[in-house]
């Protein structure tokens, strides 16, 4: 059901899933004090604190599986004293997914078989 909330990327060390499921929105609410629109149009207006661009990605790999101390220390080894150029894209995307979606691969129409 996350499928299309979910987004692959590569982090650190590896390609990673994010998602920001419910709980992780509220998570992440809470701990900023502002509701998930706030946030987004800071986002799009680039207007974020640092500190919300590594929560989401936290939060975006607690949401899709991974371990809270887990996604923790990935966190505290690749985005801690990183440029805020490297982080930015990613909290985006993150939270672009779960605005508008993942765009779905199109199927392709299967091949006709021409008999003669």
């Amino acid at each position: 059901m996350t499928d299309k909330i979910t987004l692959h990327a590569f982090f650190g060390d590896a390609e990673h899933s994010f998602t920001l499921t419910d709980p992780m929105l509220a998570e992440l609410e809470c701990l900023t004090g502002q509701g998930t629109g706030a946030l987004y149009v800071q986002l799009v207006n680039m207007s974020s604190p640092a500190q919300v661009l590594t929560e989401i990605i936290r939060l975006g790999l607690i949401g899709a599986g991974m371990a809270p101390e887990q996604a923790k220390h990935l966190c505290t080894t690749y985005a801690q004293n990183r440029p805020l150029a490297e982080l930015f894209p990613l909290a985006f995307a993150i939270m672009e997914a779960r605005w508008n979606g993942i765009a779905q691969p199109e199927k392709e129409a299967p091949a006709l078989k021409v008999t003669a």
